[in-house]
């Protein structure tokens, strides 16, 4: 017999959760694109690259993840909505780097690969019966090694190194592809995270896993310009 205080999850409600999860992802990386392909194209990139643009857009990104992070409780819906896009636009003009290094057809056809590999990934991850929890302090462990050896390379580049690095952070982002997708299922069944709102938070962490597939993929495996 069910007691009062047992918790009944309806997966009609989860399956929108996740629904709109994903609907949120595609716009994000919609908006990414338009604006990374806008900025390149339309000679953006060039005045960014001469009057040192990219450094206050770098901090631009840093401070609204930041934000995103820290005041997500707290902000509203249409408030974290709003630092999402936010976000994904001005992460779209950091990635018009993409469009001047790599050869246009080589840039879709690894978009294409990459969304294939993030669907496998995400379908373990989603339909797992184990409990991937645990994972959580070795994700961290691995991200923090993975954002050191890409500072490292940054002032001792090799392109042998180069290499290990791009394999590696592509090998954790896989990891926490599936981690990510498996914690979304949590989150949606957990009633104290039931909100308006944590598609947005569960569309964020996606988002950026996709985009940390895709470049070290592209890095790794695109046709680059002459």
């Amino acid at each position: 017999m069910m007691e009062a205080n047992d918790v009944i999850v309806d997966y009609t409600d989860n399956n929108k959760v996740l629904g709109k999860t994903f609907y949120w992802m595609f716009l994000g990386l919609l908006g990414s694109g338009i604006i990374a392909a806008y900025t390149y194209y339309s000679g953006l990139f060039v005045t960014l690259i001469e009057g040192g643009g990219f450094l206050a857009v770098g901090i631009a990104e840093l401070v609204i993840v930041l934000l995103f992070s820290f005041l997500f409780r707290k902000l509203s819906a249409a408030a974290v909505g709003v630092l999402y896009f936010v976000y994904s636009m001005v992460n779209g003009i950091t990635l018009c780097t993409v469009f001047a290094y790599f050869e246009l057809q080589s840039i879709i056809t690894l978009f294409g690969v990459s969304a294939l590999i993030f669907a496998v990934l995400g379908y373990i991850g989603y339909n797992t019966k184990k409990d991937l929890s645990s994972w959580s302090t070795y994700i961290m462990v691995f991200l923090i090694a993975g954002l050191v050896l890409s500072l490292i390379n940054l002032f001792v580049y090799n392109s042998t190194f180069d290499l290990v690095v791009n394999w590696f952070v592509l090998a954790v982002f896989l990891g926490v592809t599936i981690y990510d997708l498996n914690k979304v299922k949590l989150l949606q069944e957990n009633p104290d995270f039931q909100s308006d709102k944590i598609h947005i938070y569960c569309a964020m962490q996606l988002y950026l896993d996709f985009i940390n597939i895709f470049l070290r993929i592209l890095y790794l495996f695109g046709d680059r310009r002459d």
